[in-house]
């Protein structure tokens, strides 16, 4: 499964950036597949896996915070591995059919 998350922090002030560094360093050290960009981090593997890894990020970000949001989605295709890359490389190739 794909899983493309965005979490932050309530109350802490404008600047989220420490606390979404929290989380995103909970995804890498996990191992599994991922990709962070400028709106959410994008994390590949199995169920149990993927949905630890995002409680323990959801937990990092909020650390020290009375609240925290989450937006979460999540592609479930069992059976398919590299999904994080082969979905760009299919719209890449068809760009370049275009």
């Amino acid at each position: 499964m794909l899983v493309a998350f965005s979490v932050s922090p309530l109350g802490s002030g404008e600047s989220v950036g420490e606390a979404v560094a929290r989380a995103v360093k909970v995804v890498r050290d996990s191992g599994l597949p991922n990709r962070t960009d400028a709106m959410f981090t994008t994390v590949e593997g199995e169920w149990e896996e993927v949905m630890d890894v995002v409680r323990r990020a959801v937990e990092a970000a909020g650390e020290g915070a009375g609240r925290t949001t989450l937006v979460l989605k999540a592609d479930i295709r069992p059976g398919t591995d590299g999904a994080l890359d082969g979905k760009v490389a299919s719209v890449e190739a068809h760009l370049n059919d275009m």
